[in-house]
């Protein structure tokens, strides 16, 4: 019995989704990746659509900043809002991925991506600068609107 209580338990949804992402990968490695990033890619829809009927326009900034408020500033900084640029830098991954894999990160940022191209536009990129998952002390993360023009 108090075997169990030395368990680690999920503080919230995130943590325990986060868990069974791990799990999952651990289980069937990279073969897992393809399903974690369509299943989570389905929910940043979700979430996106949601938050895109809520707010009175779809720029990068208004979005952005809804998207801030969710998170806890002692764990993440939000280094630029406009237009064209989102970036922000985070010391802890809600999901808990520290140390296992970029890889891993990168499919599980699906529903981040997924969310600002379903709410602002599908000329969003995200490039995942650093990340915890990685080893890095941190994530650095920027959404980046393309101009039409550009591909």
């Amino acid at each position: 019995m108090e075997e169990k209580n030395l368990e680690k338990l999920p503080n919230n949804q995130i943590e325990a989704q986060g868990m069974l992402i791990k799990a999952f990968y651990e289980k069937f490695g990279k073969e897992a990746l393809p399903i974690i990033k369509e299943i989570l890619g389905k929910q940043g829809r979700a979430l996106g659509l949601k938050i895109k009927n809520k707010l009175p326009d779809n720029k990068l900034s208004t979005v952005a900043r809804a998207f801030s408020k969710s998170y806890d500033p002692n764990l993440v900084k939000v280094i630029t809002i406009a237009d064209d640029i989102f970036q922000i830098q985070g010391t802890q991954c809600p999901f808990g991925l520290e140390n296992t894999a970029r890889e891993l990160c990168e499919a599980v940022m699906e529903i981040d991506h997924e969310y600002f191209r379903t709410a602002v536009s599908d000329k969003i990129t995200l490039n995942i600068i650093q990340t915890v998952a990685e080893g890095d002390d941190c994530c650095d993360t920027v959404y980046e609107l393309k101009k039409r023009s550009e591909k």
